[in-house]
């Protein structure tokens, strides 16, 4: 083979920085935004948020949401350009943005405003004043541990210090349901051979361990647990009752075979009842409740008001960072512009963060707004009026990329009066109906919750009878479809949700 030389042309897509900057940015959830900008203003000098109106020496700060939008911060020098010895070139993806966002803001009145500022200082008071023991009671529930629970309470017993050991390692051997799963003979190699310990002394202390509180702790298995639970209750038939069910009939209760239940205790309908509720009563996991809670918490990036007989979409203020142009810097660059070439880029990048941020906001805007204007009957009627929607709707409606409106909705959240939801939520697949029409899944989803909420607990709705009711209704649904429902929603089989 000779070596040669061949011209090729071929397309291909260039993302200008300021774009890459854009698309990053929308596809953020607020937390992870926020933790950009923070990063962004440790390597920018020529960024910094907005301080407030007592900082008379700093630039004019960004106006409230109502009155401007933060692109408006940066354009304050954006008459003069100024050059770092580079071509200078514009943001494409900002090219047609808008100057401001009083829009989202003319919907609110003033007595929404109102309203919002009164449940901001209730929510800000709560808890606070003469009543400030319950949550500084709560604060010290959640920092205990179920180890510290156990081990402040052996402090208290009479024993010896050997003894104390051994309760004090099945203790460390429990997990964070507070059972044993771990054999008694497992822990003997753990012990120091001149201690003399034989497995009737750890059984001894494991028993000592399940005398303390909570009921049931220390238990090898759910049957265990339970029955030491009931142990504590006074004496009752109800109680006798169920220390039979769970010593030797757990499984049938489980299955609810209440035929044979009864005919095995020689009791009625009442009888079994009250053990069956004095069962369910009781707590499968005694430890679990000094498990640290995960916190996670959502900040809604829209918030939805009806105003006039209208759903609004409205931007979440709390969740816009308020960014502008540091004016010291910027004064030195605007009279010096041979000063730093650095400065230059960082201006430049301080103004294209502004404005991909407002875009970003602006874009979330829209598509709320078309979301909402589609399922204004979910927030007048709840999940049984969601109509099916796809991101191609959106998309078409408000000339943008599927892409686009995916990153939009995804981890991006809309404050209502029926809850917090993901964008995402909205979308969903449909069936049909009779009528030719269509039918979302989560409609279908909330008439399966309804039928199984209103049902005879003695006759309780089989599939293939959830889907003829749902027929009945219009819409065309599969048996195996209702199944697949059924157990998205967490709701038992037929054969588990009858009742005596």
């Amino acid at each position: 083979m000779k070596p040669s030389l061949q011209l090729r042309f071929s397309q291909q897509l260039a993302l200008t920085p300021q774009l890459q900057q854009s698309i990053k940015l929308l596809q953020l959830s607020t937390l992870e935004l926020n933790q950009e900008i923070e990063r962004m203003l440790l390597e920018n000098p020529m960024l910094e948020r907005e301080a407030g109106e007592e900082d008379e020496g700093a630039s004019p700060s960004l106006p409230e949401p109502q009155e401007a939008s933060m692109a408006t911060a940066g354009e304050e020098y954006s008459s003069e350009r100024v050059s770092s010895g580079e071509d200078e070139y514009e943001a494409a993806s900002v090219a047609d943005m808008p100057d401001s966002i009083n829009e989202a803001y003319d919907s609110v009145s003033d007595d929404d405003i109102g309203e919002a500022a009164e449940w901001r200082s209730e929510g800000a008071s709560h808890g606070s004043g003469d009543g400030e023991d319950g949550d500084f009671q709560d604060l010290q529930a959640a920092a205990t541990s179920l180890r510290d629970h156990l081990l402040g309470q052996v402090a208290l017993m009479a024993m010896t210090d050997r003894d104390r050991a051994l309760v004090m390692l099945v203790i460390e051997a429990l997990d964070d349901d507070g059972l044993l799963l771990q054999e008694l003979e497992e822990l003997l190699p753990l012990i120091p051979p001149e201690w003399d310990v034989e497995l009737e002394d750890l059984t001894i202390s494991l028993h000592q361990v399940q005398s303390l509180d909570p009921a049931g702790i220390g238990a090898r298995n759910l049957q265990e647990s339970l029955l030491l639970q009931l142990k504590t209750l006074p004496e009752s038939e109800s109680r006798r009752l169920s220390m039979i069910i769970v010593d030797g009939n757990l499984e049938l209760l489980a299955a609810r075979d209440f035929a044979k239940l009864k005919r095995r205790l020689s009791c009625n309908d009442d009888a079994l009842r009250s053990a069956q509720e004095l069962i369910c009563s009781l707590n499968p996991r005694p430890g679990a409740r000094f498990a640290a809670p995960e916190t996670r918490y959502v900040i809604p990036d829209v918030v939805v008001r009806k105003y006039r007989g209208a759903w609004t979409v409205n931007l979440n203020s709390e969740a816009m960072p308020r960014l502008r142009i540091h004016k010291v810097y910027a004064d030195i660059l605007h009279h010096n512009r041979g000063v730093s070439s650095t400065l230059s880029t960082h201006l430049q990048e301080a103004k294209w963060l502004i404005k991909n941020v407002q875009q970003r906001f602006d874009t979330i805007l829209r598509v709320s707004q078309a979301i909402v204007d589609r399922q204004r009957q979910f927030f007048e009627h709840g999940e049984v009026a969601m109509r099916p929607l796809t991101l191609r709707e959106i998309a078409e409606e408000l000339e943008l990329h599927e892409s686009t409106v995916s990153r939009v909705t995804t981890q991006k959240y809309m404050a209502s009066a029926r809850g917090v939801f993901e964008l995402k939520y909205f979308f969903g697949s449909h069936v049909a109906t009779d009528t030719g029409g269509e039918c979302s899944a989560t409609a279908i989803r909330a008439l399966i919750r309804q039928l199984v909420a209103a049902e005879d607990g003695r006759k309780p709705l089989s599939d293939a009878r959830i889907a003829e009711l749902l027929g009945q209704q219009g819409i065309v649904v599969a048996r195996r479809t209702i199944a697949k429902y059924r157990e998205l929603l967490n709701i038992p089989p037929v054969s588990q949700r009858k009742s005596i």
